[in-house]
């Protein structure tokens, strides 16, 4: 068990209920502080390690049971693929193919027979689909592969997690760090990325990222 497998484990678990660390944090009763970066290493370049106590708490605050943080930590995902029978299946597209043409619809939602398809619990969102990441601008918290379900009707709030489509057609998945009404700034949270900047204007949608799969 790894350092960085534990805490990619509490990032996805965040991600899941559709928070961001300092709000799982804050669900959890915790310091808003405790799962910030800041806090996984000490000044001296050491590693730090979320409590058992802590994680207790994560765990009992979003009714997550053991096994399925477990899962997170592995890499196991928990998410079946195919065509299973009873949960829903939703879109399931790679990330490097959304920007091209009939994939999405004017307001970004799915739309065409192009799609995989991959099976998961109920998501309130009809129109929640699902993208295979690719690349490494998301590392350590998504990796290429992993899966994230977006939701084009959830509210986005600074600190989310999301997907971004441009004018360009240019596809993105990224963390909002702050949207005023002109402009919208995006993290990449590998730091050997840049980070991005666009007039609205420029985006034609932008969705949040409600659950991941690694």
């Amino acid at each position: 068990m790894r350092h960085e497998d534990i805490w990619r484990a509490i990032d996805a678990l965040a991600a899941e209920h559709g928070l961001s660390p300092s709000g799982l944090a804050r669900r959890a009763g915790l310091d808003p502080t405790a799962f910030n970066p800041s806090k996984r290493s000490s000044s001296d370049g050491r590693s730090r390690w979320p409590s058992t106590e802590s994680i207790a708490k994560v765990l009992g605050a979003t009714g997550t049971g053991i096994d399925a943080f477990a899962s997170l930590v592995t890499g196991i995902p928990a998410m079946p693929r195919g065509r299973p029978n009873g949960p829903r299946r939703i879109p399931l597209i790679g990330l490097a193919q959304a920007g091209g043409d009939g994939y999405f619809d004017d307001g970004g939602f799915p739309v065409g027979g192009g799609w995989d398809e991959i099976a998961l619990p109920e998501i309130g969102d009809p129109n929640a689909y699902a993208l295979e990441i690719s690349g490494d601008s998301m590392e350590p918290v998504f990796r290429d592969g992993d899966v994230v379900v977006v939701s084009p009707s959830a509210p986005v709030r600074r600190g989310d997690r999301v997907v971004v489509r441009t004018q360009r057609g240019e596809v993105m998945a990224k963390e909002l760090l702050r949207q005023s009404a002109k402009r919208v700034e995006l993290a990449s949270l590998n730091p050997l990325h840049p980070n991005y900047g666009f007039d609205l204007p420029e985006l034609a949608w932008m969705h949040r990222i409600i659950w991941a799969s690694q």
